[in-house]
């Protein structure tokens, strides 16, 4: 059976705007061919942090203007962003694919990220979305809809909401089926749609799940073999720009640990990337985990570069 891959793209291979993105993708597309023409099997999670900061401020400003035009829910918007961005990369893959002699067929899922209600997350919000306030515009907000927002550096009030942790995919089995398909599958948009389950319903909740970690937790249920996150460096780095820097290739899962609690990776930046890595890999022994660019794709699954985080060395 071909080896199966679950690719996390990041920001930096997708545009600020459509127009951005549709050049964009079409560079990731031709990465993402070399690894589909040596028969691996592959879904692709991408961001949308801008894309969908793009939609919520569009209502937001929309709603300002035109009462009758609600604010988007947050679920609603990231759903959005999933279809509008999966068809750019359908389309980009399929062309680049029919380029390259290529059959392979493209899906893109509009995926569900299981959370727990009960996440401490949801008790201290931290993530920020869509425009800034005035303090008065805030707490009106605040009453009507019950937000929370936080003054943010001297330049206004945000909303912030919740990053739960992924504890499970809804359409895994769908994911599943269509990459054992032979299609190249785009899932988990964004980190997925927050739901959580109660009373055996399904229900969307505000927040934002951390595309990395949905990326490993989707790689996990799935029983992926290897996960791959695809960021603006080659290889992770140890005394990251100063005179000590070292680039590191193949490191333990007890290492990765250990550089973390040295506080060498910065969070929001490198320090997810490795979280969710080290995630994946300690999940089942045998897996491995990649981070490296995207230009590096190919040459980091086949071992020439990028690095690469085992149980054992």
């Amino acid at each position: 059976m071909s080896e199966q891959l679950v690719i996390a793209l990041g920001g930096n291979a997708l545009g600020s705007t459509p127009t951005e993105q549709k050049q964009a993708v079409l560079e990731a597309a031709k990465h993402i061919a070399k690894l589909v023409k040596e028969g691996y099997k592959i879904v692709i999670v991408h961001g949308n942090g801008p894309q969908v900061g793009m939609i919520n401020l569009a209502f937001e400003l929309a709603g300002k203007e035109n009462k009758n035009i609600s604010i988007m829910p947050f679920a609603e918007c990231c759903a959005m962003s999933q279809g509008y961005i999966g068809f750019h990369l359908q389309n980009a893959l399929q062309n680049t694919f029919y380029e390259n002699g290529l059959s392979t067929h493209v899906s893109t899922a509009i995926t569900q990220v299981i959370v727990e209600r009960e996440d401490q997350a949801f008790q201290n919000l931290t993530k920020p979305v869509g425009i800034f306030y005035t303090e008065a515009e805030a707490a009106l907000i605040s009453k009507e809809l019950g937000y929370t927002f936080v003054e943010d550096s001297g330049r206004g009030y945000r909303r912030v909401v919740a990053s739960p942790e992924p504890v499970d995919i809804k359409e895994k089995g769908t994911i599943r089926c269509l990459m054992e398909n032979g299609d190249v599958v785009v899932a988990c948009g964004g980190g997925g749609i927050p739901v959580y389950r109660e009373n055996g319903l399904m229900h969307s909740i505000d927040a934002v799940v951390d595309k990395d970690k949905a990326a490993a937790k989707l790689a996990e249920v799935i029983n992926a073999d290897t996960f791959i996150v695809l960021t603006a460096v080659p290889k992770v780095a140890i005394n990251f720009g100063t005179p000590q820097q070292k680039w590191l290739e193949t490191i333990s899962i007890a290492e990765a640990k250990q550089y973390m609690l040295e506080g060498h990776f910065a969070p929001g930046s490198m320090l997810p990337k490795v979280e969710a890595a080290v995630k994946f890999a300690a999940s089942r022994p045998g897996r491995k985990a990649i981070i490296t660019s995207l230009e590096m794709a190919y040459e980091g699954v086949t071992g020439k570069n990028g690095t690469i985080i085992t149980q054992d060395i």
